[in-house]
């Protein structure tokens, strides 16, 4: 804080006490580590000689009490015998030198020979008269000191002398070597006695921000202004409950006289529970008081929390006004959270009279006791309302919610109009909203039916509010609200309330009905896109089911691209489709539609399964490219189909499938599997052939084609859903194909249905050989009057006589053609069905053409008469050949064939 004022911040020029402190305590720290360091050195040094002198005296007498040591001395040669023992005490005693004297002070022994003999330098008249003499000397070694004791006789006598020495140094080492930990020891007190001077620093650092004395007075001089100057109470109070400190506003908003400091707070003529508060202590947040004729907020803390005095500081603040303000935010806050609930349960579902349902619900839950919703009729059918369809105009009441039933409003689906003569026919005409607070008045609403009108007053309702249902500039219809059970009647911001309910409702009501016209013509289409009806035909007996999805869970309302078609086809044959383009929409279903056209037109070809697939994959590849030519943006068509042709007269079925799930079939046994198409890529990619499957049904089998709505749902794997289905078909196989059906969806239509479904269940027929003839052709000219006398033949046998001569006259032209342009067999075929067919088959692949011939030509006119004679007639190509096929109606439009449902 110190550079908050401009100051260096100086350890050397340290002016905040903090630092001052700090300085002085390290400075006192310093001198007293260094007195007790020198102190110890000085210590080391009296203990050193001390030492010394106490190991001279010790040895000294230890070798002149030593045995032997007067035998030596009275010995010849002393110096022989205590040289040697002289040396080794030394060296074990680690002294520096022990010399053995006789009386004369002549030495006997010495560290080094060349002083042996000598004269001995020392003060020896004391150790002669038996005493122990030492001395510290400066010798040639050093600073030593010297201890010289007396060698006693048998006879009590001086014999002989010995002297000990050791130098200072020698045992002042010893003190050295511990002086490096003395040093660490002493810095490490150093260190820390400074680092606890840094934290007592520290904290008073924090407790003084870092400022000096002038800074610090200058600081509580602010403080003092601030306290007294602020708007809001300020009380500090000490443990023992005196008050030590009240601001001017305390005293303003408590009514304290000027010297009331050091009085106790239960003596402030506080009342009771703001003085036990204050006398407490206890923590306490925004807690109201009332004080006079104030409402006070009171906030209160302890002190010692953070290692302060105990007692406890406590902040006033008046809120009189802000209760008010709080009153009326808290309405506020209400009717906001209000809208904004409405707007969570309103709307929920594109369905017109369910939305007006959930206004109706809500209203008379939220914000009345009933709630009333009236619509045009034109709305409900999702019509576009005129701009006046206020008043003069039929609405119907489609929602109600109220306590009770039994009251005189209008019932459920009635139909009435608003007067325009009355202040509600009026208002609503004008499209604003009417709020009628006190109905016993009977102010002129009761004009709009004055027997209903006391009914419900009668009934306890009491008020009311009508607002149109307004959206986009037109009215839709009207909401009412009305009170019965609570007392208080509508007030003008309840009309404002009501008002921006009902504008919210009318835009979820409006989305609904847009809704509602965009689904009815989306459905309209697809459903004219879809087979309307079963062709005739004898190859199967076809059920079918398709289910749109559920509105508002897929797409448009449901609308989708599934579609299925049943195809008759030349030769009694029948073709089954099964397709699914993805996604909803009015884009899915005319997708769809040009699929379904396009295989309508590729089966006109009599194309088989895999060509037929093949051509749509090219169909759907250039919708692609057209539609990315217009939009950029536009993603690729996704869709896939199944594709089979039936045969009853071979009971063979042939399959091809794009991207499609396989078909099941089901044995007349019951067994159901699946049969194993192969699979091709989905229609648009593009680039991979299609392969056919051909299967021999048995009469009385299920094919059973389907979309993946069936089976796939988001509650259930798709596994599952071919697992239930082929179950399913396994346990109805002897039902019929519309029973079938039923207890198929039955089983496996999902609650909740995102998905179209697309289910087609047939049961094979096979025409036996009383409805089939066949001849084989030789290559022979003479060969056709042959088939001309059986077929005649077989005519008759089959009661069909009147059609002996044209089918003769189709046959004789169409064998003449193959005998003529083809090689190889030729064979005839007559099909007796609903129609009465005749087929030539060759094994040449050129197709004949109908021409116009000319007057003169020759030929070119035998095609011509098969044309004008036979009702139908086409080729269609087979993997040998061709076969020319021509449809005769029979007498009387029957077939005389017998399905199992005419036995029935």
């Amino acid at each position: 804080m110190a550079g908050r004022y401009g100051r260096p911040r100086s350890v050397l020029r340290m002016r905040t006490v903090a630092g001052q402190v700090f300085l002085l305590q390290v400075a006192i720290v310093v001198l007293l580590v260094t007195a007790a360091i020198a102190a110890l050195v000085l210590q080391s040094r009296t203990d050193s000689e001390r030492e010394a002198l106490n190991r001279s005296v010790a040895v000294a007498q230890t070798f002149a009490n030593s045995p032997g040591i007067e035998a030596a001395l009275e010995s010849g040669h002393p110096t022989v015998i205590l040289q040697p023992r002289a040396e080794e005490a030394r060296k074990r005693s680690e002294v520096d030198f022990i010399v053995v004297l006789n009386t004369d002070g002549i030495r006997y022994t010495h560290p080094l020979p060349d002083r042996i003999g000598k004269k001995f330098v020392g003060d020896l008249e004391p150790a002669l008269a038996g005493e122990i003499v030492t001395e510290k000397i400066v010798g040639t070694i050093g600073p030593l000191v010297q201890a010289t004791v007396p060698v006693f006789g048998s006879d009590g006598k001086v014999v002989g002398l010995v002297s000990a020495g050791i130098t200072i140094d020698r045992v002042s080492g010893v003190v050295e070597d511990q002086l490096p930990l003395l040093l660490g020891a002493a810095g490490g007190v150093l260190l820390l006695t400074t680092g606890g001077t840094a934290l007592v620093s520290r904290r008073l650092r924090r407790q003084t921000h870092g400022l000096g004395p002038a800074e610090m007075t200058r600081m509580y001089e602010h403080h003092d202004a601030v306290l007294h100057a602020v708007r809001e109470g300020v009380l500090i109070v000490a443990g023992d409950g005196r008050l030590l400190l009240a601001n001017d506003e305390a005293r303003r908003l408590l009514g304290l006289p000027p010297d009331v400091e050091g009085s106790h707070v239960t003596e402030l003529g506080l009342d009771p529970a703001t003085a036990q508060l204050l006398a407490s202590g206890r923590i306490a947040t925004d807690e109201v008081h009332p004080v006079g004729d104030r409402l006070l907020a009171v906030n209160q803390r302890a002190t010692d929390q953070d290692g302060g005095p105990p007692g406890s500081v406590t902040t006033l603040r008046d809120t009189t006004e802000l209760r008010a303000l709080t009153g009326k935010a808290d309405v506020a806050r209400g009717r906001l959270k209000l809208l904004y609930d409405a707007g969570a349960e309103i709307g929920t579902t594109l369905d017109v009279v369910r939305t007006c349902e959930e206004l109706a619900e809500f209203g008379a839950t939220r914000f009345a006791d009933h709630a009333t919703v009236d619509l045009l009729d034109a709305v409900l059918r999702g019509e576009e309302p005129t701009a006046t369809g206020g008043t003069g105009t039929d609405v119907r009441r489609v929602a109600f919610r109220g306590l009770r039933e039994d009251t005189a409003l209008y019932p459920l689906g009635s139909l009435f109009q608003f007067l325009p003569s009355t202040p509600l026919g009026f208002g609503i005409g004008k499209g604003e909203a009417v709020l009628e607070a006190d109905l016993a008045a009977f102010s002129g609403w009761q004009a709009q039916d004055p027997e209903r009108a006391r009914q419900l007053v009668e009934y306890g309702i009491h008020s009311m509010i009508a607002v149109p249902l307004k959206a986009r500039g037109v009215i839709l219809g009207v909401a009412m609200f009305w009170r019965s059970r609570k007392p208080e009647p509508f007030e003008e911001e309840d009309l404002s309330v009501a008002e921006e309910l009902v504008a919210r409702a009318a835009v979820s009501v409006d989305n609904a009905r847009r809704y509602t016209r965009e689904h009815t013509m989306a459905v309209t289409l697809q459903r004219s896109l879809l087979p309307r009806g079963l062709p005739e035909q004898y190859a199967m007996d076809v059920a079918y089911r398709y289910l749109p999805a559920q509105a508002g869970l897929g797409g448009l309302g449901g609308v989708g691209g599934d579609w299925f078609d049943i195809i008759p086809l030349p030769g009694a044959r029948v073709a089954l489709v099964v397709g699914d383009v993805v996604g909803h929409g009015l884009h899915a279903a005319a997708t769809m539609g040009r699929l379904r056209t396009a295989v309508h037109n590729f089966s006109t070809l009599d194309l088989p399964p895999d060509e037929l697939l093949w051509h749509l994959d090219e169909l759907v590849a250039r919708i692609d490219q057209d539609e990315t030519a217009d939009d950029a943006d536009a993603g690729v068509t996704g869709a896939t189909c199944l594709y089979a042709i039936y045969d009853p007269v071979t009971g063979r079925c042939t399959m091809a499938r794009a991207g499609h799930l396989q078909p099941v079939l089901v044995q007349p046994d019951g067994t159901a599997v699946f049969a194993d198409v192969p699979g091709g890529p989905p229609l648009g990619l593009g680039g991979l052939p299609f392969e056919t499957l051909e299967v021999k049904l048995p009469e009385g089998s299920r094919l059973v084609l389907y979309t993946d709505g069936l089976v796939e749902d988001r509650d259930r794997d798709i596994d599952e859903g071919l697992a239930a289905l082929r179950r399913t078909l396994s346990e109805n196989a002897d039902k019929t194909p519309e029973e079938t059906c039923e207890a198929v969806i039955q089983a496996l239509l999902p609650e909740r249905q995102r998905d179209d479904i697309a289910l087609l269940v047939s049961r094979t027929r096979v025409l036996d050989s009383a409805h089939v003839a066949d001849w084989d052709v030789p290559s022979d000219p003479s060969a056709v009057s042959q088939v001309r006398a059986a077929v005649a033949r077989k005519l008759a046998e089959w009661d069909l006589d009147e059609e002996a001569f044209t089918t003769e006259l189709i046959l004789s032209e169409l064998v003449t053609n193959a005998i003529r342009y083809s090689a190889g067999p030729i064979r005839v075929r007559l099909i007796r069905d609903r129609s009465l067919i005749c087929e030539v088959s060759d094994h040449s692949s050129t197709s004949p053409h109908l021409r116009q011939a000319a007057i003169t030509d020759e030929g070119g006119r035998g095609l011509f008469l098969v044309a004008q004679f036979a009702e139908r007639w086409g080729t269609r190509y087979t993997a040998d050949g061709k076969v020319i096929w021509t449809e005769q109606p029979l007498p009387g439009g029957g077939s005389g064939l017998t399905t199992d449902d005419d036995r029935r």
